[in-house]
């Protein structure tokens, strides 16, 4: 049977794991509101694929391939910018769900 209590405490335990923050492993994110492990690990395969771009483009400036360069900093730059995006639509599902949870009964 679903009683007030049991509600209250289910509840309080869903707050607290969601109050769980997981700390930043990024070099490139400023702020630490990764939901699970599965977040982390995809945003450290991005943070690897985006220091290999940079690698690739200065060990292209050695070589004097300028264009090739300027084309793998650009990836970079847009593989930044997609993955900033990715993280707040991740945030804002995260706030609805959580403003859908029935609060009061």
């Amino acid at each position: 049977m679903i009683t007030r209590h049991n509600l209250a405490e289910q509840l309080r335990e869903y707050q607290i794991r969601s109050k769980h923050d997981w700390t930043s492993p990024s070099f490139f994110s400023s702020s630490s509101q990764f939901t699970s492990r599965v977040d982390i690990a995809i945003f450290v395969i991005w943070e690897l694929v985006i220091v290999a771009f940079l690698v690739f483009s200065g060990v292209s400036l050695y070589f004097r391939h300028v264009r090739l360069a300027f084309i793998l900093i650009c990836v970079t730059l847009l593989l930044l910018l997609c993955m900033k995006i990715t993280k707040q639509v991740r945030l804002a599902r995260k706030k609805k769900r959580r403003m859908l949870l029935p609060l009061s009964m």
